[in-house]
């Protein structure tokens, strides 16, 4: 029998490492009933951290999915990491929010990880209330978090309450009413930045303005993302608990969706089952998936929704909810299941990419192929890790976000597959960004060119950001669009090695010379290969006239770079500047707030050396200085060696050898055991 409740919330809870945040959600399933004992994450034994390494080592790994009701309102909670390695998980949970609470500790405030959060969830409108966490720590500040998320955070902040006795276990929280003038007057003046009505009438006439009106009005911005309620508290003791559980109910939106509408809904997670078969979580915004059901990814065998903690068998999800559904072999993170949601963008990023790449190698040379298997479904589950595969070298690069990140997937490999391996030192990922126009060509059936196919490519630069686009400058109707698609399809997966062998991000491609051969067969009517272009010759040219191309535009190496900022004790700045110029970093400002306040330090650093400063800063600064970094932007690396990537020995770019290779070993037509071309077409 299906959920009564007519809601549907799915929020997440996020925050910075630490922050508390897998506390709340035990302490928010405790509240509903739907536990009866709060687990502790020192403990091992809490709701959403199943897996057996996020138990030992205390931290979120996974997303993890729980459910409970507020008020008539069935709530999907989604805890995601705090530890900025695991970054990729928060992103695929972005897009299926309706809502999200962001946690800040009550000790350490706003935190590097909280700013990249929040600043994200504005961007995606998502609505978001706060959580001041750990109000009966030692040290813990009512006005001084206040000013810090203000600051660092947003000023569109309303505190919905007082905290008498805040930093002693005693701490507790008092709701404001709308009989507290300070509230209702903070309240009026951050409404009234946001809508003009509310302006209007508070300037005309402010007792018109009854509490009732602005408490909906609170609600209507909030869902709106415009303002962000801040409810304080403690997970550990569960004061605050219930006053964000009504805030959550009143002031989120439970949206409905058309269950009678056509299928629409995104894959956020893929795990495998004890059999390992997949099994995809899929948030349904509108229409409703069933078992037997056949969709593009395979034919449903099994759903089941989320209700009061645990998932339960059903016959089908509705739009609004969240499935676990079984069946769909080839399913991928990030798939549109039925028709895209509108105004969705397909493979849209939230946070930056992984900057950092590491070789993984078994310490066993018989675990060769087990290896690359369980790498490949690790990266089902975790496609920015981005396996590179170097047949000739037999070698796996992954890419990764951290140094945690690294220890986490060699326990997993081991734990889980049995395997040990090892990782060779982490470098840098750079890009390379073109920098100027380029344009090659080779005409079919004239040399150096073996291959049946006339391939002309020019390549532009593009804005940041813009990704790569492909276009034609020639007649769509001059050959087959299959060969076509094979042109675009390479110069795509070409341009995850330029020059230097780094990805380039941002180009506009535009096809300026085609020609094939068409189908031919001999006087019995065989078809002959040797006299007839293919999507192969294609895909064969296409690699060696785009890095001609790349090469005539050049490239300009791009390494990432962090954007930091850098509290330390004044006296200790005539330490800290000279190591921040041997690290490349550069401060753009710098500011003391006066006598005993910290010196503060603002600029950019390459993200290969922020682990290097982490690592010294304790000892430059007592152990007073404090960091906060995140990635910004990349830069063009200047002077010095320029960071190449290594490449093989199939690599295009050694063109000339590659054609002379291929033409000897096909007797001159590019194509094994083929006779030679014909005359030209």
């Amino acid at each position: 029998m299906q959920s009564l409740l007519p809601h549907t919330l799915n929020l997440g809870i996020l925050a910075h490492i630490d922050a508390g945040k897998t506390s709340l959600t035990e302490r928010l399933l405790h509240a509903a009933g739907v536990i009866d004992e709060v687990g502790r994450v020192d403990d091992g034994n809490t709701q959403t951290d199943s897996l057996a390494l996020e138990r030992k080592r205390g931290i979120t790994i996974k997303s993890a999915v729980v459910s409970f009701a507020i008020d008539g309102t069935a709530v999907n909670l989604i805890d995601t990491p705090g530890h900025p390695d695991f970054i990729a998980e928060v992103e695929r949970v972005l897009s299926v929010l309706d809502g999200a609470v962001l946690v800040v500790s009550a000790v350490e405030g706003v935190q590097a990880q909280t700013r990249v959060l929040l600043r994200t969830l504005r961007r995606l409108r998502i609505p978001t209330l706060v959580f001041v966490n750990k109000t009966d720590r030692g040290g813990a500040r009512y006005d001084g978090v206040l000013r810090h998320i203000a600051e660092r955070l947003t000023p569109d902040v309303v505190a919905m309450g007082s905290v008498p006795g805040i930093g002693t276990r005693g701490a507790r929280f008092a709701p404001f009413t709308g009989e507290d003038g300070a509230f209702t007057a903070r309240l009026t003046e951050l409404l009234a930045e946001h809508d003009d009505a509310v302006l209007a009438t508070y300037v005309d006439d402010p007792a018109s303005l009854p509490y009732d009106r602005l408490r909906a009005e609170l609600a209507r911005q909030t869902r709106r993302a415009l303002v962000h309620p801040v409810f304080f508290g403690s997970a550990a003791t569960g004061v605050g608990v219930p006053e964000l559980m009504r805030g959550i109910a009143e002031l989120l939106p439970a949206p409905r969706g058309d269950a009678d509408g056509p299928v629409s809904g995104s894959v956020f997670k893929v795990e495998r089952g004890a059999a390992g078969e997949k099994i995809a979580y899929v948030r349904v915004f509108s229409g409703t998936v069933r078992v037997r059901d056949r969709l593009r990814e395979g034919k449903v065998t099994g759903v089941s929704v989320f209700e009061q903690g645990a998932d339960v068998q059903r016959a089908e999800v509705r739009a609004g909810q969240i499935g676990k559904v079984r069946g769909l072999g080839d399913v991928r993170i990030g798939d549109v299941i039925g028709v895209p949601r509108e105004g969705a963008r397909a493979g849209a990023r939230h946070f930056a990419p992984p900057t950092l790449e590491t070789v993984v190698t078994p310490l066993r040379d018989t675990d060769r192929g087990a290896l690359h298997l369980a790498l490949g479904q690790l990266a089902e589950q975790d496609p920015l890790i981005d396996l590179r595969q170097d047949d000739v070298r037999q070698e796996v690069s992954v890419s990764l976000y951290g140094e945690v990140q690294k220890e986490v997937i060699q326990a997993t490999l081991a734990e889980e597959y049995g395997l040990d391996v090892a990782f060779r030192e982490t470098t840098t990922i750079c890009v390379e960004r073109v920098v100027g126009t380029g344009a090659a060509y080779e005409i079919i059936d004239t040399d150096p060119n073996p291959f049946l196919a006339t391939v002309g490519l020019r390549v532009a630069p593009a804005p940041v950001g813009a990704g790569v686009e492909f276009r034609l400058g020639v007649e769509l109707g001059s050959m087959p669009y299959a060969f076509f698609r094979a042109v675009e399809e390479t110069v795509r997966e070409t341009l995850q090695q330029g020059i230097h062998g780094w990805r380039v991000p941002d180009c506009t491609v535009t096809m300026t010379h085609s020609g094939y051969w068409p189908r031919q067969s001999h006087a019995h009517g065989t078809f002959d290969k040797s006299m007839s272009s293919t999507a192969g010759d294609f895909r064969n040219l296409t690699p060696l006239v785009l890095m001609d191309a790349l090469r005539a535009a050049g490239t300009a190496v791009h390494e990432p770079m962090h954007r930091f900022r850098l509290d330390v004790p004044a006296d200790t700045v005539g330490a800290v500047l000279p190591v921040l110029a041997r690290l490349r970093a550069v401060p753009h400002t710098q500011t003391t707030g006066g006598a005993g306040a910290p010196y503060r330090l603002e600029g950019d650093i390459p993200a290969q050396r922020v682990h290097a400063l982490e690592r010294l800063l304790p000892g430059l600064t007592r152990g007073e200085g404090e960091l906060e970094s995140a990635f910004d932007h990349y830069r063009a690396v200047r002077g010095g060696t320029i960071p190449t990537r290594e490449r093989t020995d199939h690599d295009p770019l050694h063109r000339k050898d590659y054609l002379l290779r291929v033409v000897r070993r096909t007797g001159g037509s590019g194509r094994e055991g083929a006779a030679t071309a014909p005359a030209a077409w």
